[in-house]
């Protein structure tokens, strides 16, 4: 049964700020990157992502929210920040709730009896493969000699034969 469920941490109403570590863990990016994330992360899990918040806002970040502790056993990459359960350390994470209105917070993905949680290995996978992806494309583009096309136009432009 993969129809969406609706865990005791999720408002009937409105938004409700939810301490991490207790309830569920973040993982958070921003922007373009969050939402590109998210969407490979839906299509490598079949549609089953788990909870996934989009804010409307700002630098419109996307909640990944992992199990309880599951964050903290990663590196996760730069640009990416986790929240979870810390000494001296506190941090809320806004829930919106299923239907209704939540602006500026929405549901990308929401949590389902198949994924109550975002696998964690699965959003690493996604992120370690964009980051490996990124490389490749800058250690292509950085290359001496390579070319853009026709001519051999490159980086600095056409080459005129030496003497």
């Amino acid at each position: 049964m993969n129809s969406t469920l609706r865990p005791d941490w999720v408002p009937l109403l409105g938004h409700r700020l939810h301490p991490t570590g207790v309830h569920f863990d973040a993982v958070r990016i921003q922007g373009v990157r969050g939402e590109a994330v998210a969407a490979q992360l839906d299509e490598a899990t079949g549609g089953q992502a788990g909870p996934v918040i989009c804010e409307a806002t700002g630098f419109r970040w996307m909640y990944f929210l992992l199990a309880p502790g599951a964050a903290a056993g990663y590196a996760w990459p730069l640009g990416v920040q986790r929240f979870t359960a810390r000494p001296r350390t506190v941090a809320y994470i806004g829930v919106p709730a299923l239907e209704g209105n939540t602006w500026p917070l929405s549901w990308q993905s929401r949590p389902s009896h198949a994924a109550r949680f975002v696998d964690a290995a699965a959003l690493f996978d996604v992120l370690v493969h964009n980051a490996a992806a990124r490389a490749c494309e800058l250690l292509a583009g950085a290359e001496p000699g390579a070319t853009s096309g026709p001519g051999g136009a490159g980086p600095a432009g056409p080459r005129s034969p030496r003497p």
